[in-house]
Order: C-alpha cells, then structure tokens, then sequence
C-alpha cells in the first residue's frame, strides 16, 4: 500500500537557521531518502519550497481567486514528503519515526485513496 509521509514544519522554523545548519538538516533527509531507497521502499522523495512563495487558487462563481502567500492563518506548512510502498500503516508509522524531520517537525502519515473513501 502507498503512504505519503508529510513533513509538517512550523512557519519560519527554516529562517531560524543558518546556511550551514540548513544546509546539515538537507544532507541528513537526502541520506534518508537514499536509505529508503536502497531498501526499495522509496516512490519519491521532495523539500518544498516555503510557502512564502506559494499562490493558493481557488474558484468561485466561475472566476479564479488568486491568493499569495504567506498564509498569515496557516501555523504550519507542508516542508515536503516521503512517498513510500509499505506493507502495512504500522511500516509507514516507523519510516517516519526514523525520518531525521520527526526530531523538528510532525510527520503526518496518510494512506493514498479515492476521495469518496471514509
């Protein structure tokens, strides 16, 4: 079954660190990704970027709404995720315990489903 491991880190946690200190927490989640990845559990693997750069889109009356972030609502952002093939919910719950991001931020582990399931 396919799992999605979102990384979800609070706004502005990455302007609280240096180059160097970002740049550290980066390598340590590429050597995880590789690690998954010798273990052929890894789909994909992304950072995205902060949301700071991002545009929400919605429609409304048949006109496109436009909005720029930040998102002074939001207290946390989608920092990246983890796509992964497990054979249980129990196996996803443990890549994200040892997921380098779970000591700084929340590792949300969601099930890939049609919409319409509960």
């Amino acid at each position: 079954m396919t799992y999605m491991l979102l990384i979800m880190e609070p706004n502005g946690q990455r302007a609280t660190r240096s180059e160097a200190e970002g740049r550290a927490v980066y390598d340590r989640m590429l050597r995880f990704a590789d690690e998954l990845q010798g273990e052929g559990l890894l789909l994909g693997a992304q950072s995205l970027a902060s949301q700071a750069s991002a545009t929400r889109v919605s429609r409304r009356d048949g006109r496109a709404q436009l909005m720029d972030g930040p998102f002074a609502e939001a207290k946390e952002m989608v920092g990246g995720f983890f796509l992964v093939n497990c054979k249980t919910k129990e196996e996803a719950i443990a890549l994200a315990a040892r997921c380098p991001a779970a000591e700084w931020c929340t590792i949300e582990v969601r099930s890939l489903a049609p919409c319409y399931e509960a």
